[in-house]
């Protein structure tokens, strides 16, 4: 075989699942009561999610601009793989995948024992009807084959996915991305997955998760999640401040210092955790010429932009997307301010300084409306004026996003270069952010995919980044902590960056 990954479930959890319950697992009826520190049974975990409630959304394979929603489909439905710790991709309904020689056609075992809430198995009829569907509604996206036809069923117990080319990556560019479901579900408001917890009751994007003794992982040890939507960081960080709530993820600096101070909080910073950037259209209007597009990455003071917006919390950016990556080239030289330089290339450019140029941004990520005003006064100084407009969430993602010249994004999956080139910069996607069209880019991209792990994938990955650096459309600026704030009762919270942090299977309450 070309690849080839089997893990039991003792490794599936140190892969990063958390450790906690395995300790419950190997007991098996001792009693730990008597120990405070030991793992155990019961508990409702309040959890608070940024989501706007008219943006709510019931279908897991619809695209999911909610943090609430993300984290109730994560929970109650099982996608064949997860972020994991070393290596960054994990089992979760899937127990091992392996592919053949020519690493394009992969196979996939479903987990032993793997059962739907309301009792059925899950067949591979379930997973090949699930990512067809997904296929047909998000594109080549998140399940990255050529048609639909290349979804099919290999075994009772098996699926075979097969790419047009050559795809080393296939297991971690599906991670979290291929939530299971019935065959023929086109009804989720009774979201019958087969995940660690089953849906009690939804309202407005609020959703209450009770256990799945079932569950093919091992059971849970909480009783129940609480999901609270919240319409901004501001408003879950003082919830989970005054004690309304027992965890909020991502939260930001300002919340994470005042907590620091209170013995009944816990902090736990995720390092190289969220990308907040700064998008700008490659494919047409003011920005395309990569002479442009290169001013305003040398306008920016990047300490300065860390210190104001991140408040320290967080590491200085080079435009370039995956940062937590093994293979990231350090070798790159770092971008530093250079005003004159910038200056120099809008002339050669002959861009208009004459205008104002609005950069759109939304209360979303902790500090992005920040960043994009400490932007705009940095980009002052090489001679570009920039209106910061901050627009309602629904309304970015409805007429600003994938459309507009300048805007900020966010985001939280930040262990991979070929994740993001897949997801947001190569030609054929589905959410190329920035317009980018570019064949040489491309071409290093399939490259990295048709590369076996080693040499010929590093230097594939390092000619992406390259490119991306070079003549991108992203102002990677920073990358922020990821500042969790919890109640110190909560144990064995997430450790992973990203989207990890929706992994809470192995939390457990210590009273």
């Amino acid at each position: 075989m070309g690849s080839a990954v089997d893990v039991n479930r003792r490794q599936l959890f140190k892969a990063g699942l958390g450790l906690g319950a395995i300790l419950t697992l190997a007991a098996c009826g001792s009693d730990m009561s008597t120990d405070p520190g030991a793992p155990r049974s019961g508990g409702t975990l309040r959890v608070g999610a940024i989501g706007k409630s008219a943006k709510a959304e019931r279908d897991p394979h619809a695209t999911l601009s909610n943090d609430s929603d993300f984290l109730i489909m994560s929970l109650v439905y099982d996608p064949l793989t997860v972020p994991g710790a070393d290596p960054n991709v994990a089992p979760r309904l899937a127990s091992k995948w392996e592919s053949d020689a020519a690493q394009r056609n992969w196979t996939f075992t479903i987990a032993d024992g793997a059962t739907f809430h309301d009792g059925r198995p899950v067949t591979a009829e379930d997973v090949v009807w699930s990512l067809r569907r997904l296929r047909e509604i998000a594109g080549e996206t998140k399940v990255p084959v050529a048609s639909v036809d290349d979804i099919k069923v290999a075994a009772p117990n098996a699926v075979v996915l097969t790419c047009a080319s050559a795809n080393s990556q296939l297991p971690l560019l599906l991670r979290l991305m291929t939530f299971t479901v019935p065959k023929g579900t086109t009804d989720f408001t009774k979201a019958v997955g087969s995940g660690p917890f089953k849906l009690d009751s939804y309202a407005n994007g609020n959703a209450r998760l009770v256990r799945n003794d079932a569950w093919h992982g091992g059971a849970p040890l909480l009783d129940a999640i609480e999901v609270t939507l919240f319409e901004s960081p501001e408003s879950m960080a003082n919830a989970v401040l005054a004690g309304q709530i027992d965890l909020a993820s991502s939260v930001g600096a300002i919340a994470g210092r005042t907590a620091e101070g209170r013995g009944d909080l816990q902090v736990i910073r995720r390092p190289d955790d969220i990308a907040v950037v700064i998008a700008m259209r490659t494919s047409d209007g003011p920005f395309a010429d990569p002479k442009v597009r290169e001013a305003l990455r040398l306008s920016v003071d990047r300490p300065a932009m860390v210190a104001q917006v991140l408040s320290g919390y967080g590491t200085i950016g080079n435009d370039v997307l995956g940062t937590a990556d093994p293979s990231i080239d350090k070798s790159i030289a770092q971008r530093t301010r250079d005003v004159a330089r910038a200056k120099q290339l809008l002339a050669e450019a002959k861009f208009d300084t004459g205008k104002t140029y609005q950069l759109i941004t939304k209360q979303e990520a902790p500090g992005e409306v920040e960043s994009a005003k400490v932007f705009a006064s940095q980009a002052k100084d090489i001679g570009v004026a920039i209106e910061v407009v901050v627009q309602d969430a629904n309304a970015f993602y409805d007429r600003t996003w994938l459309k507009a010249p300048l805007y900020t994004a966010n985001w939280g999956t930040n262990d991979s270069v070929v994740f993001f080139a897949s997801k947001v910069m190569y030609s054929r996607t589905k959410w190329n952010e920035t317009g980018f069209n570019d064949a040489a880019f491309d071409q290093a991209y399939t490259d990295a995919l048709a590369a076996p792990a080693g040499e010929k994938f590093a230097a594939a990955s390092r000619t992406i980044q390259r490119i991306e650096h070079e003549r991108g459309g992203y102002i990677v600026w920073g990358m922020a902590d990821g500042i969790d704030v919890a109640a110190r009762s909560v144990r064995d919270l997430p450790r992973l960056g990203g989207y990890g942090r929706v992994q809470l299977e192995r939390v457990w309450m210590s009273n």
